[in-house]
């Protein structure tokens, strides 16, 4: 993927957390890093972004972001209970103010009745209160523009939580 595409909206949400003093981490399983990758492509990054999680598996969401077991078994990987718990596990396991997560189905397979292809599940966490969620089904397209799409959402979503905090520093 072409970190090219989301510049310009990367650049921006970065300017606006480097104007409050907010530390960005990602916590992401159906994107893969992508979301870090696009805040990190731009320079000087580094003084607003504190980490990035990848986690891809179950086990990962539990090991690295103390998702608990029982939530996932409960709910399942892609849902709206999930995606806070891996936004609040990347708050908790880093420097950072805020969080986005992602977790959802990028195809081609893996998608059920409940849960079809394209379904993907974005959290924005905050320390100081603001937490939204946004559930989108992209539909069945290709995995890349699946994830692409998703990107473009963590993005969105975490400029839209970055916008509703004071300032921090």
């Amino acid at each position: 993927m072409n970190d090219e595409i989301f510049l310009e909206q990367a650049k921006a949400l970065l300017a606006a957390c480097r104007a409050k003093g907010l530390l960005v981490a990602t916590a992401e399983s159906c994107t893969g890093g992508l979301v870090a990758g696009a805040l990190t492509a731009v320079p000087g990054s580094s003084d607003v972004v504190d980490r990035g999680f990848v986690t891809y598996s179950n086990e990962a969401k539990a090991q690295m972001l103390s998702v608990p077991p029982a939530l996932i078994a409960r709910d399942g990987a892609v849902s709206e209970s999930v995606s806070f718990a891996m936004a609040e596990g990347a708050v908790n396991h880093s420097r950072a103010h805020v969080a986005v997560s992602t977790t959802g189905v990028a195809g081609p397979g893996g998608g059920t009745a409940t849960k079809p292809v394209g379904l993907v599940h974005f959290a924005a966490w905050s320390k100081q209160g603001p937490r939204l969620h946004v559930e989108r089904r992209f539909g069945d397209l290709s995995r890349s523009e699946i994830r692409r799409h998703s990107v473009e959402q963590a993005l969105e979503l975490l400029m839209k939580l970055v916008g509703e905090i004071k300032v921090v520093a």
